[in-house]
């Protein structure tokens, strides 16, 4: 393998190369968008080159490999990334140069990847991302969608959701390997023949074959020896073609079978409030899952002739319950095709697999309708009646005559096929993603399971691709640490905390202070190019950027702000400090009340323009389709991060830990990863209020009314009955009434009960601001206490407790 680097003249000729063969056009008559997919390619057969030499090592040394599934990674753009953990950045962009273009202005080129949604999709890319710079044998399996979740478009107020077409700019990163293409049958009948030899061979009649092709992208480490490979399938039906009917004039009935497959990777997460969402959800992830699985056994085979040694030489990660699939798959494959003992096999498999559970909330914990399922997967079905069966005998032992309690742990009962059941039988460990977390599975969720399985649980905290996030995102920060403490914390994020000595500098919190307010400037020029809105760079910015979830309480966020509106309404000279609430988030497309509160906000900010004297000291901003690449320009500009989930509803978080990276100090609850963060932080450097996660279940089990809240403090009073007069021309009196009762349960995330705790916590935090000194002080505090929080870490712990990985060097 060379690690020489190429010079600026060859990468000129690189270019020019490309540039004949695809574009049939020379570097003077180009466009942006021809040289940006010319740059991509170059460096696309510089990490294949690299990608070949890491295989071919990890073969000759026998190590074992981390296969890890997701139903999404959300990368975000490549090129910048790819540049700056090959170390060519500064080549390339001097290459350009001399050819007439701007780096930058090709970084712009490039469409967000349709391929993740939130904090599960970007967890899985960070992850792939240290898994390269860590020099692990991994690869990543996921869908290649030809949309991604949707394009998000507010029109007065309203999410509209538009096709997400990123493909043509985006396909320049993938490689095509019909080579590496397999089956997967859904539907039929499935009979059982017994064979001489004493195989029980499994007939398939009528079933539907869809062919998968696999995608392959290349997933950079920072100056490490590996790539990494996330292979994408595209479903295709080219079988099935009706010629007849075609050359008949009927073409859309002779298309139909085809669009029928190729339906299951064209969107990611179809809304599922029907059946036939949730039968294509179902479709989708029993296609990636015997897809991935199929693979997986391939390579092994051509590596070692045999799958005795399967469970020693292979790890398959399954991130929530979407994959959970594989466990019935690789059973079908090891006692079907290869004719295992159903002991061995599944010995086998619940050594190999591992399951990472990313939500408490029982609508996330998926389940299935069975009837659903033995139409569509007949065969998967049996298996999985035959693991239900085999579990239960084996839960009698712990809990004799209590029938109830093993009915709620099997995977098949009352009509449902339960996914996270499955993939905690399945698997020999069962983590979550921050301490309290984890604490709340094995006290509540999985308890039962936890009871039965004691070795198996365990916990990994999340984290961040510190070098995407810090280092590249924020590069005058980056600059000053390199300064300070050196270059080391950019492959070992624990040495940001000598970046602590530096907090009694009074040049350095300068510096870092003038950098915070540079970037502040940065994205608010970044956002006036993209909506033309301008924002006060003096003011403090208070950023909510996640997922749009009744849970993330953006409506807690926006009480509170129309409490401060109310105010500057009675008395437009009062003293405060200027303050913009800048939110970024997507609805899904069937969650009204979500949907609801986006427009909430957005009449908010109308109102708020139409009082200019209010505007100079109150802002609020909604971020129209937010994603990875708007994050990268806000992060580093954030003062205050708000993390203001109900306590025992966030699994971790990941925006947390990004903006606490780049000098945002939390105002958030003892959830999720907050409390690690506080710890590593300590409590002068953050602000926390509300409930506890303890508190919280008291709460509930007394007897929660909202409408004491409502009655006992006049503000909010105010607040909610403001609600139902409306902003910017639009009533609210139905997010009053859920606030209040009247329709179900009154306030389920209790956004009354903590909003006081808030106001006052949020009051302490504008407070804190005017003291620029000490602030600056806390953002520094809090970028010297991040490296725990970083991907390198949670990956090293998968590698060393979960999958039993080492680097190849």
């Amino acid at each position: 393998m060379t690690n020489v680097k190429p010079t600026a003249a060859q990468i000129k000729e690189n270019l020019d190369i490309k540039l004949a063969r695809y574009f049939g056009c020379t570097a003077a008559e180009a466009s942006k968008d021809q040289m940006y997919k010319a740059t991509a390619m170059t460096i696309r057969d510089i990490l294949a080159e690299k990608r070949g030499a890491f295989k071919k090592k990890v073969n000759q040394t026998g190590a074992k490999r981390v296969y890890y599934m997701c139903m999404e990674f959300l990368l975000g753009r490549s090129l910048k990334t790819n540049l700056c953990n090959l170390g060519l950045d500064e080549e390339y962009k001097k290459a350009l140069a001399d050819m007439g273009f701007e780096l930058d202005d090709l970084y712009n080129c490039e469409p967000d990847a349709g391929l993740g949604n939130g904090g599960l999709g970007r967890l899985a890319a960070c992850f792939m991302d240290s898994l390269s710079s860590l020099d692990y044998p991994a690869t990543g399996f996921s869908l290649c969608y030809e949309y991604g979740l949707f394009k998000q478009m507010i029109v007065d107020g309203l999410q509209v959701e538009l096709p997400d077409v990123w493909l043509p700019g985006g396909e320049v990163w993938l490689v095509p390997r019909t080579d590496r293409s397999f089956k997967v049958r859904f539907g039929g009948r499935v009979r059982e023949e017994w064979k001489p030899s004493g195989h029980c061979e499994i007939i398939y009649e009528d079933t539907e074959e869809i062919e998968a092709v696999p995608y392959d992208m290349m997933i950079s480490g920072a100056d490490s020896q590996a790539v990494s490979r996330l292979r994408l399938w595209r479903a295709r039906d080219i079988q099935n073609f009706n010629m007849r009917l075609f050359t008949q004039g009927q073409y859309a009935r002779a298309q139909q079978e085809a669009t029928n497959a190729a339906s299951i990777t064209k969107v990611l997460y179809p809304s599922d409030n029907h059946t036939e969402g949730k039968l294509l959800r179902l479709t989708q992830q029993y296609f990636l899952c015997s897809a991935s699985v199929q693979s997986i056994i391939r390579d092994h085979m051509a590596v070692y002739g045999t799958l005795d040694n399967l469970a020693e030489k292979v790890a398959i990660h399954l991130n929530d319950t979407h994959p959970t699939l594989c466990i019935p798959e690789l059973m079908r494959i090891l006692v079907d095709e290869y004719f295992y003992p159903w002991d061995v096999a599944w010995h086998m498999v619940t050594r190999i697999c591992s399951y990472t559970n990313h939500t408490v909330l029982p609508e996330a914990l998926e389940t299935w309708n069975e009837d659903l399922f033995r139409l569509k997967l007949p065969r998967i079905h049996a298996i999985i009646k035959e693991i239900n069966e085999r579990f239960c005998r084996e839960a009698w032992q712990t809990f004799p005559g209590n029938w109830q309690k093993i009915s709620a742990m099997s995977v098949v009962g009352y009509g449902q096929v339960r996914m996270a059941n499955l993939a905690v039988i399945g698997s020999h460990s069962v983590n979550g993603v921050s301490k309290l977390h984890s604490n709340i599975l094995k006290k509540s969720v999985f308890n039962d399971f936890f009871r039965l399985y004691p070795e198996r649980f365990d916990n990994v905290t999340n984290g961040i691709a510190h070098r995407r996030w810090l280092c590249y995102s924020n590069p005058e920060l980056a600059k000053l640490l390199d300064e300070t403490i050196g270059t080391g914390y950019r492959h070992n994020p624990v040495e940001l905390a000598e970046f602590a000595k530096f907090a009694d500098n009074d040049e350095i919190l300068e510096r870092f202070r003038a950098i915070k307010h540079n970037n502040k400037i940065s994205f608010a020029n970044h956002l006036y190019r993209k909506s033309g809105q301008k924002l006060d760079t003096h003011a403090v910015f208070d950023v909510q950027i996640k997922r749009l979830h009744e849970y993330k309480r953006q409506l807690l966020n926006a009480l509170n702000i129309i409490g401060i509106f109310l105010d500057l309404r009675d008395n437009p000279n009062l003293d405060i400090t200027p303050q913009t609430y800048i939110f970024g988030a997507k609805a899904a497309p069937g969650y009204h009340m979500a949907k609801r509160i986006i427009q909430l906000l957005c009449m908010i900010s109308k109102e708020i323009e139409r009082h200019p004297a209010i505007r100079e000291k109150l802002n609020l901003v909604f971020l129209e389709n937010y994603d990875v690449s708007t994050a990268e320009a806000l992060i580093p500009s954030a003062d205050i991060s708000e993390q203001i989930s109900l306590a025992g509803k966030e699994a971790s978080g990941t925006g947390c830990m990004k903006l606490m990276m780049n000098g945002a100090l939390t105002i958030g609850t003892l959830d999720g990863a907050n409390v690690e963060m506080l710890a590593a932080a300590g409590e002068e450097n953050m602000f926390i209020f509300g409930l506890t996660s303890n508190e919280v279940d008291e709460l509930w089990a007394r007897g929660y009314h909202s409408t004491e809240f409502y009655a006992n403090n006049e503000r909010l009073a105010r607040i909610i009955n403001a609600l139902t007069t409306g902003f910017g021309g639009e009533s609210f009196a139905d997010i009053a009434t859920y606030l209040l009762g009247g329709q179900g349960i009154a306030d389920p995330y209790m956004c009354m009960a903590d909003f006081e705790s808030y106001r006052l916590t949020h009051e302490k935090a504008i407070k804190a601001y005017a003291d620029r000194q000490r602030w600056t002080r806390m953002a520094l505090l809090n970028t010297a206490a991040s490296g725990h929080f970083a991907a390198d870490r949670s990956i090293r712990e998968y590698a060393d407790r979960f999958w039993n990985i080492k680097p190849v060097k």
